[in-house]
């Protein structure tokens, strides 16, 4: 781990704590530690000045999130949002106690809230940031096992609203970085 500050360190460690009780291993690693590490190496490789509190948001933004299972919402896209409208307040109020813990005030508690609820996407530099994060990583790690037995309109709805989500620049980072197939590479030059 790289060398942080003490409460930062603390924190992660109680994410990482937490995510390793993930029950799925499918991997050879509890998945939501997986997860987190990933987010992170991301985030240090795009962002390596991030601020501590996006390091926290990144590091946690699927804290403990098999404990909410998709399927326990209605199928279809209202209760698909309404499940991640759901895990979002719950990642934030996990992470903020996470850093109540460690010692930082509320303030920078709120900031990660507003993060990982995605509020001030496209307004919010540190938001959009974490925002191009988990986009690139899930393009990178999860976008193609999350493609197979999908058709090809609704990977097509799936890429556009990824690439509208992203800031210009995470977008020209996925066509400078990504191989990707001719019909998704329009979304990302939009």
């Amino acid at each position: 781990m790289t060398d942080h500050p003490p409460r930062l360190a603390a924190t992660l460690t109680a994410i990482d704590a937490a995510n390793a009780a993930d029950p799925d291993t499918g991997e050879g690693t509890a998945a939501a530690l997986l997860y987190g590490q990933r987010m992170t190496a991301e985030l240090d490789r795009i962002f390596p000045d991030a601020s501590e509190v996006l390091r926290i948001a990144a590091r946690g933004q699927h804290v403990e999130r098999w404990l909410l299972p998709r399927d326990s919402y209605p199928e279809g896209r209202a209760g698909y949002l309404e499940w991640r409208r759901e895990q979002g307040r719950r990642h934030a109020a996990r992470l903020q106690g996470f850093m109540a813990e460690a010692g930082y005030d509320a303030a920078a508690q709120e900031q990660v809230g507003r993060m990982l609820r995605k509020e001030g996407l496209k307004r919010d530099r540190q938001v959009q940031a974490l925002e191009d994060v988990i986009c690139i990583t899930f393009l990178k790690w999860y976008f193609l096992p999350f493609a197979e037995g999908r058709d090809a309109e609704e990977l097509d709805r799936i890429v556009t609203r990824t690439a509208l989500k992203m800031s210009p620049e995470g977008r020209a980072r996925v066509l400078r970085e990504f191989d990707l197939p001719e019909p998704f590479v329009a979304a990302f030059r939009a």
